[in-house]
């Protein structure tokens, strides 16, 4: 079965998991898209964009004035919970509008590398059957010259009356070779006719399929930029409750206390929490590069002359190509094409950047999972999926060969693995001749 697991890699606490799962996003590197992100975020915004949460929040002063009257204190304990109850309402609520955009945006951008796909498709079997009426029609004119060069049906009346045949069936040979020889003609000439006429309707199919992939790039477009201000949005209700959450629990806990507990042993809770998270998140970094440094020790991230490195050290289990469609009930199907080569790894080994760009994605991402993607320049990016977890965030600037995520299996994914994609313009290529080309081999 797919998994849908979204473990988040070893040693990470739930909160930083979190974070890396929702990072903000900076609309400005959407595609490059220029004024349909303006108005791509102006038709959705009203539903994606965090709604204006004006809280107030309690000073530990007003939390001191409070516990001397019980009255009081009640008041402060309801306003401190609705708080807490908002706060973790509205990250629910930003997070799964970021998941149904981020949905939507994976079918529409399947929809559109379909159609580039099958655009290529039928551009390359016209070019085929364009081929084919040359080659017919060279051939014709073969069997024309060869019928020129023995005289055709004159000469052949000419040798009949001259009886310049050795005998009858001399002659009758001779007509019987001319008259296949013309049949032949026109059998090939016919060939010639069906091929170009096959061929002007593929171009026409092309043509249209093109038209068809263009519209569809527009609207995957447009479904990014939704999907980028969504996940703003709730990266934004996400900053706001670690913000506050940590010090109102404090506060509730000082107001409902019936013991001598002073205000400053809550404070110094609080204070104690956030060095605890400081050492978390040093800890998990200094295991993250100690990972980073170890795939490289195994052939990942070491980057070429060219620029590019391996962006994983596993082996290939998978390459690109026709596969079997793979279905979700929220996302849609995938391709029937693998668009991109599969490095099967170990839960949480490291993830490279292929090459240095800018992070356009870095959230989770329907069907890949947790993704990442990099815009490298003149059209050519990477795409990264089913990660563990995301240590980079959109419009963040990476150098080939940084530790920008860890392997896992979120999305639809069988295993621990890497899903690696390479987009050029008008679709994806094969990763493994482009990288090889750049001097990494995989």
């Amino acid at each position: 079965m797919e998994s849908q697991e979204t473990s988040g890699a070893g040693g990470e606490t739930a909160s930083r998991d979190l974070r890396l799962r929702w990072p903000a996003m900076d609309r400005r590197t959407a595609l490059g898209v220029g004024i349909l992100s303006v108005l791509g975020i102006a038709a959705f915004g009203s539903s994606v964009l965090p709604r204006a949460f004006a809280a107030d929040y309690p000073s530990w002063d007003d939390v001191e004035r409070a516990r001397a009257n019980e009255s009081a204190k009640a008041d402060e304990v309801t306003r401190i919970e609705a708080l807490i109850a908002g706060l973790q309402a509205e990250v629910t609520r930003t997070q799964e509008v970021a998941k149904q955009t981020a949905d939507a945006y994976y079918v529409a951008q399947q929809n559109y590398i379909d159609a580039a796909y099958r655009a290529d498709q039928l551009q390359q079997q016209a070019d085929a059957e364009a081929q084919k009426a040359v080659d017919a029609a060279n051939k014709a004119g073969r069997v024309a010259a060869r019928l020129y060069r023995n005289g055709g049906d004159d000469t052949s009346l000419e040798l009949f009356f001259a009886g310049s045949a050795a005998s009858a069936d001399d002659l009758l040979a001779r007509l019987g070779t001319m008259d296949k020889l013309i049949a032949r003609n026109k059998s090939v000439y016919a060939d010639a006719i069906t091929a170009r006429g096959s061929a002007q309707s593929l171009s026409d199919q092309a043509a249209a399929q093109r038209e068809e992939r263009d519209r569809l790039q527009k609207i995957a477009e447009q479904k990014m930029v939704e999907a980028q201000a969504a996940a703003e949005a709730a990266q934004a209700a996400l900053d706001t409750q670690e913000a506050h959450l940590t010090e109102l629990q404090a506060q509730l806990l000082a107001l409902k206390d019936q013991t001598a507990k002073t205000l400053a042993d809550y404070q110094a809770g609080v204070e104690a929490e956030r060095k605890r998270k400081e050492a978390e998140a040093a800890a998990a970094a200094a295991a993250a590069a100690a990972a980073a440094a170890a795939g490289k020790a195994q052939g990942g991230g070491i980057v070429q002359g060219s620029g590019w490195c391996r962006p994983n050290a596993g082996w290939i289990s998978s390459g690109y190509g026709p596969r079997s469609q793979q279905c979700g009930s929220s996302y849609g199907c995938s391709s029937s094409w693998h668009l991109g080569i599969d490095f099967a790894a170990g839960d949480g080994s490291p993830i490279y950047a292929a090459a240095s760009g800018t992070v356009t994605m870095a959230w989770p991402f329907s069907g890949f999972g947790n993704y990442v993607r990099i815009d490298h320049g003149n059209g050519i990016g990477t795409g990264y999926g089913h990660a563990s977890a995301i240590y980079v965030r959109a419009g963040q600037w990476v150098t080939a060969g940084q530790h920008i995520a860890a392997v896992g299996h979120t999305g639809r994914a069988y295993g621990p693995h890497l899903h690696f994609e390479v987009y050029v313009p008008g679709g994806t290529t094969d990763p493994k001749p482009f990288l090889a080309a750049r001097g990494v081999y995989v």
